[in-house]
């Protein structure tokens, strides 16, 4: 599985209406073949930042969502969002899902 993982910093003005302005982008990512999972977070210690975690089937899917034409869409849509240049951490790992957390479970 492909895992990425993308900190972004929207400028004041767009930070409540950021998943409004992202709308078409995460429907159109989410309804790819190859994608395993696109969600976003906001941080809740910086009301500016949002956290994107994204999952890709192989780098194929990978490679097929950064060519799509939404993803083009985007980053030109974000590109006028943004206060600064997103971090990111991009890597494969084995699996292709989320498991269960060993170390926690409901009680009772």
């Amino acid at each position: 599985m492909i895992f990425i993982a993308v900190k972004f910093t929207a400028r004041p003005e767009y930070a409540d209406s950021w998943l409004e302005h992202t709308a078409d982008f995460t429907r159109a990512t989410r309804a790819e073949e190859g994608n395993l999972f696109f969600d976003w977070s906001r941080s809740v210690e910086d009301p500016n930042q949002y956290v994107l975690l994204e999952g890709f089937r192989d780098g194929d899917a990978g490679a097929a969502h950064v060519g799509s034409d939404h993803f083009k869409a985007g980053l030109e849509t974000m590109s006028g969002l943004i206060a600064s240049v997103p971090e990111i951490i991009n890597t494969e790992i084995p699996g292709g899902s989320w498991g269960p957390m060993g170390e926690l479970s409901p009680k009772g």
